[in-house]
């Protein structure tokens, strides 16, 4: 994009109108949103507090709880990306001193570990090599170990493309009391969940992904036996504009002012969750599992390989080995500029190793991966 910057006779500042080129985004997020989104993000704002804004924020919450398959009483969007849905978890389920153990496989393990310990908690750790996923026997030797009054995994590793599997969990963590938190980031809308049927007592995700919206208006629920905790903590919410006690009463019967929302993103977020709610979850489900099973085989015709073993990949984001020799960042910097195709790099120690290939939401269809896979023949080494 190319800003002119100039000052008039009159000695005014001249800035060329707004130019962004359409590219087609097939990285770890964000994705393209769906047409009739972004035509409802264009709507005229009303105010925070009209009473078709509230309506519709119970629009939200309901169709919220269909996606996450919950019946969660405090299910809300997050006035912040996912980032701030994440740090809302934590800032409301950790107290000074409690015990939280963090399943590390990734980038954003570790994201939440930092959170945890500015918030106070005694922070413990299991970890597997990037790409792996932890199971139940590890977990409950951990627990064991530690009994912490959470446990903290990621459901769909957004740097390894590695989805965790969740059933049992809430056997092991009722065991000890534990409640289960889980980042559903890079699942939410593109990958099987069931949280009330898992047990998970708090989660969190994201707009610009699996829901098919821009970023900024962002999934959070918490289970009554986490609602609990909250209401019992001995100090308040160290995070004001994240407190789940302060934040309820916007969303629930209250209607009490908290912070002006994003009013245009939530039209949007409304859109994205009633065109998942129309094609049906299962379907959404499936159409994700097809279409990557599609990319797959396309660039295993190519000569790649995929990082993360068959059973435990997303379909909505997936890892590809960069060939020995390869410029990854180059491929990557073709793609963008002469084809108008984002892909991702690596994060932390899949830095220049892998690509980070999504196909989330409304991008998740098949002319998607053969406008990738021809671009790809052309760039990549013969």
């Amino acid at each position: 994009m190319t800003q002119t910057i100039s000052i008039n006779d009159s000695g005014r500042l001249q800035l060329t109108p707004l130019e962004i080129p359409s590219r087609l985004l097939l990285g770890p997020g964000p994705s393209n949103a769906h047409p009739t989104v972004l035509q409802a993000i264009n709507t005229s704002p009303v105010g925070h507090l009209d009473p078709a804004f509230l309506a519709l924020m119970d629009e939200i919450q309901s169709l919220l709880r269909y996606v996450w398959q919950t019946e969660n009483s405090l299910t809300i969007a997050v006035s912040g990306t996912g980032t701030a849905a994440m740090e809302a978890t934590i800032a409301n389920a950790v107290e000074p001193g409690d015990v939280v153990l963090i399943g590390v496989a990734g980038y954003f393990g570790n994201r939440l570990v930092d959170m945890a310990g500015r918030y106070g908690a005694d922070v413990r750790t299991i970890t597997k090599p990037w790409g792996q996923v932890f199971n139940l026997d590890e977990l409950q030797t951990a627990l064991k170990t530690y009994r912490p009054a959470i446990l903290a995994l990621v459901h769909a590793e957004t740097s390894t493309g590695a989805r965790q599997p969740l059933e049992g969990v809430t056997d092991l963590c009722r065991e000890f009391g534990t409640l289960l938190l889980v980042d559903t980031v890079t699942s939410l809308g593109g990958v099987p969940l069931f949280l009330d049927a898992w047990g998970v007592d708090l989660a969190y995700s994201c707009s610009q992904k699996g829901l098919g919206c821009p970023p900024g208006a962002s999934p959070f629920t918490m289970s009554a036996r986490a609602v609990e905790k909250l209401q019992q903590r001995q100090t308040k919410v160290a995070n004001w504009y994240l407190d789940m006690l302060l934040l309820g009463k916007y969303w629930g019967a209250e209607r009490t002012y908290h912070h002006t929302a994003p009013i245009n993103l939530y039209y949007a977020l409304r859109e994205a969750l009633r065109l998942l709610a129309e094609e049906g979850l299962a379907n959404s489900w499936q159409r994700h599992q097809k279409n990557v099973e599609y990319l797959w085989e396309g660039l295993e015709n190519l000569g790649l390989s995929m990082h993360v073993e068959q059973e435990y990949r997303l379909p909505t984001l997936t890892t590809v080995c960069i060939p020995a020799g390869v410029d990854g960042k180059a491929i990557a910097r073709q793609l963008l500029n002469e084809y108008n195709i984002e892909i991702g790099g690596g994060l932390g120690e899949l830095a220049g190793k892998v690509w980070r290939v999504g196909l989330m939401g409304f991008n998740s269809r098949k002319d998607s991966v053969d406008q990738l896979l021809a671009a790809l023949r052309q760039v990549l080494p013969k």
